[in-house]
């Protein structure tokens, strides 16, 4: 076998499908590889990629925030039909061997060894294994970082206090939960067919708001609105690190939210993958013949080039500053960070080469910052990481949650 992925999320169907279309013989392995993905997945619609079929974007939205006031983003937000974007995925694996099992590690380069005691080799293995990462090595670290959202699924109509049709809210820092404590937005994205997913959201905190907070917290919301939450009303339950450090499997690839590619301002990953996985197909496929070592090197340095680390290493600068921020402040923070240029904006949400335009958003940030938040921003790049949080939000409205 030449190539094998750890992993059948779209990060790793993506990428074995491309290795499997430049005729590598690529295998594919997941303890449940049919198993339905069931998370929402979104993208800035300039991000979809061209040969991503229409009829793979349930929803396309104008997307707005509001941290202080209301901003327009200035681009259009696309919200991904999950089943569609797995039948096509899935139906570009002719000629990929599926592999059922569960990796445990990489004992050596080119081995997997599984739960079931048996062994998988290739000449290139891919670590595309989510959060649990099978084949990354586990240093001893502290409590990580993680966005934490939950969210219910209800019907446009319902919605319309909070977000209208054609309409995409980014995030929305009003306290209309009614609790102190740990920062928390609203997230409002179309689903198509009629039907708007409205989460609560703590962007990050080490560790992570527990669901039970972020669910009360927007039964809260939404009573206060007006928005009933209907009886089986389908929920949606998201938790994953945002400060993981880079994949350093010394045998093996870190592709998707195992490399990671998640932008810990966003949560966002697979734009990303999908964009990365033909060149570092490409990448393996080329360098193959010159043996293993020589095809991942090469396929590292597509996921991570000298700019991609420069520009993780700021985004992790600016995820610490948000962990040190003091919660009242958060929302003053985005204020000043939406009313960044548009072309700013987006160069620090999406760019992963521009180092030069990630650099003049971050000083176009601090010019525009206060003296309290440019002292926190300096502090914070030359702190250690920030603490884990041992206090408990606490409720300043006693107003009972809306209905489940």
């Amino acid at each position: 076998m030449d190539v094998l992925v750890v992993g059948a999320g779209p990060a790793g169907t993506a990428l074995a499908a491309a290795c499997g279309r430049l005729g590598l013989a690529t295998g594919l392995l997941d303890p449940s590889p049919g198993r339905p993905w069931t998370a929402t997945y979104g993208m800035w619609s300039p991000e979809v990629p061209a040969d991503l079929p229409a009829s793979v974007i349930a929803a396309r939205a104008d997307g707005r925030a509001i941290a202080l006031t209301e901003h327009q983003l200035g681009w259009e937000y696309a919200v991904l039909d999950v089943p569609a974007l797995h039948r096509h995925l899935a139906d570009q694996l002719a000629g990929v061997h599926i592999h059922t099992g569960r990796a445990l590690g990489s004992p050596e380069r080119g081995v997997i060894t599984l739960a079931d005691g048996s062994e998988l080799r290739a000449a290139v293995v891919v670590d595309a294994g989510g959060r649990s990462r099978p084949l990354h090595p586990r240093p001893a670290r502290g409590t990580s970082a993680d966005q934490t959202a939950y969210g219910v699924v209800v019907d446009e109509d319902a919605a319309a206090p909070l977000t209208r049709p054609g309409d995409a809210l980014f995030m929305d820092w009003r306290t209309d939960h009614g609790e102190s404590g740990w920062p928390t937005f609203l997230y409002a994205a179309p689903l198509g067919g009629g039907q708007v997913l409205l989460e609560e959201t703590s962007l990050a905190r080490r560790p992570g708001l527990p669901l039970a907070v972020l669910r009360r917290r927007l039964q809260a919301r939404l009573a206060r609105h007006g928005v009933r939450i209907p009886e089986g009303a389908r929920s949606e339950k998201v938790s994953f690190p945002l400060d993981q450090p880079r994949h350093n499997g010394r045998s093996s690839l870190g592709f998707g939210a195992a490399a990671p590619l998640i932008h810990p301002a966003t949560g966002f990953s697979v734009a990303a993958s999908l964009h990365l996985a033909p060149p570092v197909a490409a990448a393996l496929a080329a360098h193959l013949p010159e043996g293993p070592d020589a095809a991942l090197a090469a396929a590292r340095q597509i996921v991570w080039s000298r700019p991609a680390r420069a520009i993780h290493r700021f985004r992790q600068i600016g995820l610490e500053a948000l962990l040190r921020m003091p919660a009242e402040e958060v929302p003053s923070f985005f204020e000043t960070f939406f009313s960044l240029p548009e072309a700013h904006r987006w160069t620090y949400l999406t760019a992963r080469d521009d180092v030069r335009g990630t650099a003049v958003a971050m000083s176009h940030l601090f010019r525009l910052a206060d003296g309290r938040l440019r002292r926190h921003l300096v502090s914070s790049a030359v702190r250690r990481s920030a603490p884990a949080v041992v206090s408990a939000p606490r409720a300043i409205d006693a107003r009972p949650p809306g209905p489940a």
